[in-house]
């Protein structure tokens, strides 16, 4: 079995709202078909840390995710910020059950299990708590994020960290974030949200002991990146 990361899909088969107005997203939806079938096969895991349909209610994302269930692989979905279609997790799964989606997986405050690996991980927010009300939400991601990882810890498992923003930005350092990352030993972190320009700014390697990677969509060109040996390495 494989493991693969691709974040920011911008599915926006149930609105109309396509990316390919921005540059580099042309004909993006049936790209990352190709790209997703071409290498994902039917055992193989997928996580996709946010940003995945631009619907505003759960009932819009239908299509959506009518052509991810038909993408090969388990999917294992953590929250962005244009994810409005996500209101409470029995919600979601009692949407997904109905429509007979059986591929997808949702990691809200828990953990997603890979052999003695996790997958764990929240939203994130914007790395700048200048604002009340952004403190505010910043200081309850990084509350989320750790309720994930200690509930992998719990079971003796190896977190894997994956956010929708960044964490490390340019100059910029998300410190509540970083925080939980650092107490609790983190050795890798996927993060998405950048896109265009922004990539040039992104942080993909090792610093303060962690290993930062950027996966995008656009980013990865649509191609799924294949993260097997970091996901599915044991604990050291």
């Amino acid at each position: 079995m494989s493991v693969f990361a691709i974040a920011d899909l911008h599915l926006p088969l149930g609105v109309n709202k396509p990316m390919d107005i921005f540059g580099g997203w042309d004909n993006y939806v049936n790209r990352l078909r190709d790209n997703w079938q071409n290498k994902v096969r039917a055992d193989d895991t997928v996580i996709v840390p946010g940003d995945i349909s631009w619907a505003l209610k759960i009932e819009d994302s239908l299509k959506d995710f009518e052509f991810i269930e038909k993408l090969n692989g388990t999917k294992v979905f953590l929250k962005g910020n244009h994810d409005l279609w996500w209101s409470t997790r029995s919600k979601v799964e009692k949407f997904w059950a109905d429509n007979g989606f059986k591929t997808l997986r949702l990691v809200q405050n828990d953990h997603y299990q890979i052999g003695s690996s996790a997958v764990c991980g929240t939203r994130g927010w914007i790395n700048d708590d200048s604002e009340p009300a952004d403190a505010k939400v910043i200081a309850r991601e990084a509350i989320r994020l750790e309720l994930s990882i200690r509930s992998a810890l719990d079971k003796d498992l190896e977190p894997i960290v994956f956010l929708h923003y960044p964490p490390v930005y340019a100059n910029n350092c998300n410190l509540d974030i970083l925080e939980v990352l650092h107490k609790y030993e983190i050795k890798n972190c996927f993060y998405g949200h950048l896109h265009g320009n922004t990539h040039a700014f992104a942080i993909n390697g090792t610093r303060d002991g962690i290993t930062y990677q950027l996966v995008s969509a656009d980013f990865l060109h649509f191609d799924p990146m294949d993260i097997t040996k970091i996901v599915q390495s044991d604990k050291t």
